[in-house]
């Protein structure tokens, strides 16, 4: 195993930081191309380092090498890629440019013209439980240098070498690009971390791990004399619900994914399912299912031992309340422990919600017995924030329409016959959720979609044409789509 890396020092930090603000317009000012291809050589690097990658990752976090790791470093490199392409297209600066017309209503319309902008520096404070897609060059990094903003990386303590190492084949990549050492840091220890978020070259914030955490780093972003937009990702209890016809028709198969889901990576996703809500008729076969499943499934290391006290402490509280029946108790070892299912019933959730519809990150979760569509709807309507929420049906139920509603309204993602860990990278992907899940409902940490968290728009009124940024000039010299007097022009 490694050992922790050294605090970065004030006289460290501010070097990080002026050397930051001194490559924003730098790199702010490269065209899309220059910056598309700048994305594209970090991905090529980081496949080419993967022998070296892997293993350290291996070492340090206990994830397997093979799916998992090898699967989420291609995932990263993909990424990476993805946005190279949407910053190619050029339609995330949403280029909007208004003709003059003195008849225009309210007092006529001057030129305007309006486009997105890098915000400035950026600080990203790395995920314990995805050394390579949520850390260094994971998407926040990916979207914050895509769109033209340096990044200073608050390193994960949990994985210092995979950091430094992952840090230096970046930072080896944009310097063969031809640009400066200040378009990506790395700074390590919790006082650095704090320090960071508050210095005003700072300019936005992306975080994803706990919810204290989230928090205390959300409170500091708005405490400043200039607030900044910080975007927390803190995780979720992502209910499953099954409908009647479904228990009553899949209730095996249902169970069995149930049981993939909630203890895959042994349960160290933010996506994991920590709910199960089934209705009474059906519920003892399907907790039979489980507990039939669970028999072989073995310990197993978590990522880190502030993750496994963590996840201990959790699970005995749930695990001791007098609302809970313990299911299967998982049979620990040295390598860690073994997945736990317990039981409740729906009335018990909701005289109990904020004891028991709590995150548990690690291989445990909760079955919840319904007895009518009302409580069932009812269980849906006591939650706030959550980053998914998932159906199992049929379709054809009534209260099907009901439940999408509900869950619409408290989710980012929500999943139709389906198992919420798995985020795929897409355009049209949503991961984020109204709080607590996030600090910001309104914005995506994966897909195409994740630049927007790092643009402010600017507009422009009655500039001479060599003045503007070439995006907004007349006959359009980028070839990107734009919308003009209110109707697209694709290019």
């Amino acid at each position: 195993m490694s050992t922790p890396s050294s605090d970065t020092t004030e006289k460290e930090l501010d070097a990080v930081l002026e050397a930051a603000a001194a490559a924003q317009t730098g790199l702010a000012a490269l065209p899309t191309t220059a910056r598309a291809e700048m994305l594209r050589r970090i991905a090529d690097a980081l496949d080419g380092a993967a022998g070296d990658l892997v293993p350290l990752a291996n070492e340090e976090t206990g994830l397997p090498v093979q799916p998992r790791l090898v699967g989420e470093l291609g995932r990263t490199t993909f990424q990476l890629r993805l946005l190279a392409d949407a910053v190619e297209e050029g339609s995330y600066l949403e280029a909007t440019l208004d003709s003059p017309d003195p008849s225009w209503p309210a007092g006529g319309r001057p030129d305007m013209r309006r486009m997105l902008l890098p915000i400035g520096p950026v600080v990203v404070f790395a995920a314990s439980n995805f050394p390579f897609a949520f850390s260094v060059a994971g998407g926040d990094t990916a979207a914050a240098l895509a769109v033209g903003c340096p990044v200073v990386v608050k390193t994960n303590p949990g994985h210092p070498l995979v950091s430094a190492l992952t840090g230096a084949v970046v930072s080896a990549a944009l310097a063969a690009a031809g640009l400066p050492d200040g378009a990506i840091a790395l700074v390590d220890g919790e006082e650095a971390g704090r320090a960071v978020v508050q210095d005003p070259r700072i300019k936005a914030g992306a975080f994803t791990g706990s919810a204290a955490g989230g928090r205390a780093l959300f409170d500091l972003a708005n405490a400043r004399p200039d607030p900044i937009p910080f975007y927390a990702e803190m995780g979720s209890v992502n209910p499953v619900f099954v409908t009647e016809p479904a228990a009553r028709d899949r209730g095996k198969d249902i169970a069995d994914g149930y049981l993939a889901s909630f203890t895959l990576g042994m349960g160290q996703f933010c996506t994991k399912p920590g709910l199960f809500f089934v209705p009474a008729a059906a519920a003892q076969s399907i907790e039979d299912r489980l507990v039939a499943g669970l028999a072989d499934r073995p310990a197993a290391r978590l990522l880190n031992e502030r993750i496994a006290e963590g996840y201990t402490r959790t699970l005995a509280g749930l695990a001791g309340h007098p609302a809970v029946r313990v299911l299967h108790a998982g049979r620990d070892s040295a390598a860690g422990p073994a997945p736990t299912l317990l039981g409740t019933s729906a009335a018990e959730l909701l005289a109990h919600h904020a004891e028991l519809a709590v995150e548990v990150f690690g291989p445990t979760s909760i079955v919840v017995r319904y007895s009518s569509d009302d409580e069932l709807l009812a269980c849906a309507r006591s939650f706030t924030g959550e980053l998914t929420a998932t159906i199992q049906g049929d379709g054809e139920e009534e209260v099907a329409d009901l439940l999408l509603a509900e869950l619409t309204d408290r989710a980012g993602r929500v999943l139709w016959n389906g198992w919420p860990t798995g985020v795929a990278v897409t355009y049209a992907m949503h991961h984020g959720g109204p709080y607590p899940a996030t600090t910001s409902s309104l914005h995506t940490s994966v897909g195409a979609t994740s630049l927007r968290r790092f643009l402010r728009p600017v507009a422009y009124q009655n500039m001479p044409q060599h003045l503007l940024p070439k995006a907004l000039r007349d006959g359009n010299p980028l070839g990107i789509p734009r919308r003009v007097d209110g109707m697209p022009h694709p290019r």
